[in-house]
């Protein structure tokens, strides 16, 4: 039998790079190892038209603004003979930063009309800690703010248009799995949905860190070459102006702090989505959703019958997935041994897996709730089997007139007890017992023309909390 692992093109050994490949690929531009080489591009580019603008280095050439915009033409064509380029010259130095530092410097003659003087700018004062972290800052920052933000935030807007459109469709709820006061589908549907903002908020806020200060944060090397110069504004100034936020006390790395809270952030966000996934996931076995069934898909290789909750199944596994290896950078990437060890440099490698499972996730959420269809009738014949949830309006209202001092309402929750619990009772039993109760008239008239259709309090209205919509594709829809 031959080896799969000598097929080419290689066979990938994960699932994202294989069969979940197309929901996932939008993360390649941001997270893969390519991606990171890029970066480091375009940071050490811009590190050095930082310091030939600005004069750092007293006697060092310049670059016209044309020269400026042709070397961050090499950023945009970073292609794959760039990449296998790259790989040679690595497999030379055995060391990835340096390998960058080699590859822009030969472009420097290929680009630049052979501007050897500025050779030795490329890199300058540089630890390869000052370029990855801010690599790694602007790479998070455009797979969260461009790939995974807006996945997220379409979820929402669809969990929020089913909550408007199920706003008033009563529900029996289920505590500790047994029936329980009536709400409406659209206000369990608008709990998920205004839990899911919250954290999209939080993530939405995350501040993005970066440092460029040398071998140990002490800008050491910085001071031995051009003493004169005031590095920390510098260095502020570039960070900065990458649009991240200057971090001025790290050691050799920046301390990755932003990213722990970032990730836990994200973390928490698919907790409360694998939340929903199980809440829905309910809802289709109770019959309170069918599933819209796509042509041609097969539920089941054996029962003809069958539609799979697939989608939300599918959702739980990679959002656990994703909140394991979430987890894990969030409490590792915290600590390095004095001033520096490489267990981040590997950690790092793994962000892409993580939020690669977590947009499977989202896609497969997606889809699984543009598949529903509510079923008001199977709810309403939930309802009607279990007239006991109206147990509680009526011990509550006899509980009120006792306080205001009427006669004949005392041991209000005992009396309901003794009718309800442990049996089944009908609209006719809970009538007739109400009707004994003399109840004043206008209340006695109220709770039995209730039904626990009608018993969803303030439900309906509670979804209004979740205000306008946050997408045009939502408001439109």
């Amino acid at each position: 039998m031959g080896s799969l692992a000598d097929i080419t093109p290689p066979i990938a050994l994960g699932a994202l790079d294989g069969r979940y490949r197309g929901a996932v690929a939008p993360l390649v531009d941001h997270l893969s190892e390519a991606a990171l080489n890029r970066q480091r591009l375009h940071v050490e580019i811009e590190w050095l038209i930082h310091l030939t603008t600005r004069g750092v280095v007293p006697g060092a050439g310049s670059l016209d603004e044309a020269e400026q915009q042709r070397l961050r033409g090499l950023v945009g064509a970073f292609d794959a003979d760039a990449i296998a380029e790259l790989a040679a010259i690595e497999a030379e130095t055995v060391h990835d930063v340096k390998a960058i530092e080699y590859f822009l410097k030969r472009r420097l003659g290929d680009t630049l009309d052979d501007r050897g003087d500025l050779s030795e700018l490329v890199h300058f004062a540089c630890t390869s800690e000052d370029i990855n972290n801010l690599s790694y800052a602007l790479m998070v920052r455009g797979a969260v703010e461009q790939v995974w933000l807006p996945r997220a935030t379409g979820l929402v807007d669809q969990v929020s248009q089913m909550a408007r459109q199920l706003h008033d469709i009563p529900l029996l709820a289920h505590t500790h799995g047994q029936p329980a006061t009536p709400t409406t589908m659209g206000k369990e549907l608008a709990v998920l949905a205004h839990r899911l903002r919250r954290q999209l908020r939080r993530v939405e806020g995350a501040e993005y860190l970066g440092k460029l200060n040398g071998a140990t944060g002490t800008y050491g090397a910085h001071l031995a070459a051009v003493p004169g110069a005031d590095w920390q504004t510098i260095s502020r100034e570039f960070v900065t102006g990458l649009g991240l936020t200057w971090n001025p006390l790290t050691t050799q790395i920046e301390s990755h702090d932003w990213q722990a809270e970032l990730y836990a952030d994200l973390a928490r966000f698919n907790r409360v989505l694998h939340n929903l996934c199980t809440d829905v996931w309910t809802y289709i076995s109770m019959g309170y959703f069918a599933q819209v069934r796509g042509q041609g898909t097969v539920g089941s290789s054996t029962m003809p019958h069958k539609v799979n909750p697939i989608r939300f199944e599918n959702a739980e596994a990679n959002l656990e997935v994703a909140n394991a290896l979430l987890d894990v950078l969030a409490s590792t990437l915290v600590t390095s041994r004095l001033q520096r060890d490489l267990t981040d440099s590997s950690m790092q490698r793994n962000i892409g897996t993580a939020l690669g499972h977590s947009v499977l996730a989202l896609d497969n959420v997606c889809r699984g709730l543009a598949g529903l269809d509510a079923v008001p009738e199977a709810m309403a014949a939930d309802l009607e089997g279990n007239w006991e949830v109206l147990a509680e309006p009526v011990q509550s209202a006899m509980r009120a007139l006792a306080a205001a001092g009427v006669a004949g309402m005392d041991n209000p929750y005992e009396r309901l007890k003794e009718l309800t619990r442990g049996r089944r009772i009908t609209g006719e039993d809970l009538r007739e017992f109400v009707r004994g109760l003399g109840l004043p008239a206008d209340v006695e008239e109220r709770l039995a023309a209730m039904t626990p259709q009608s018993y969803v309090g303030l439900a309906p209205e509670l979804v209004g909390h979740l205000g306008q919509p946050s997408s045009d594709q939502e408001a439109t829809t």
